[in-house]
């Protein structure tokens, strides 16, 4: 019985734990943030973990080889955002591809098909911005 009564408090922490680890406001200069080189160009990864509203919040940068794409056509119940920093890119969005430059931005609905490829000449850059929240499981079973 003690141990049972022990290890109560250990499952709250446990289910608690995205609180005791929230992001606090924060500020995470591009200069700071190590490139990690990929077969397809590079990445930065700013931040993945949660914060006081989300489950998580995974921030990071890609830079695409010309010619390259991140990787093949995916989904996935997340929502994610994309913000072109520099080149030009190609994504693929409600089935249709859309060329787009930097300052544009890109939204990808939970669940649907997308892809980005650079199709300029020079690398291409792009912030993502993917969370995740209580609803987000619940959209995994959508269609």
């Amino acid at each position: 019985m003690t141990v049972l009564l022990m290890s109560i408090p250990l499952v709250i922490m446990a289910n608690n734990q995205h609180l005791l680890a929230a992001l606090p406001s924060s500020v995470v200069e591009w200069k700071s943030v190590k490139a990690t080189p990929t077969k397809v160009g590079e990445k930065r990864q700013f931040l993945d973990t949660p914060t006081e509203t989300l489950e998580n919040l995974e921030i990071h940068a890609t830079t695409l080889n010309p010619g390259e794409f991140a990787h093949p056509a995916h989904q996935h119940p997340e929502e994610e955002l994309m913000i072109v920093k520099e080149g030009t890119v190609e994504a693929l969005v409600n089935g249709e591809l859309k060329r787009v430059g930097p300052g544009s931005l890109i939204f990808q609905a939970p669940n649907k098909l997308h892809s980005i490829q650079n199709v300029g000449t020079t690398q291409a850059t792009y912030h993502v911005l993917k969370w995740r929240t209580a609803k987000t499981a619940a959209s995994a079973t959508k269609p």
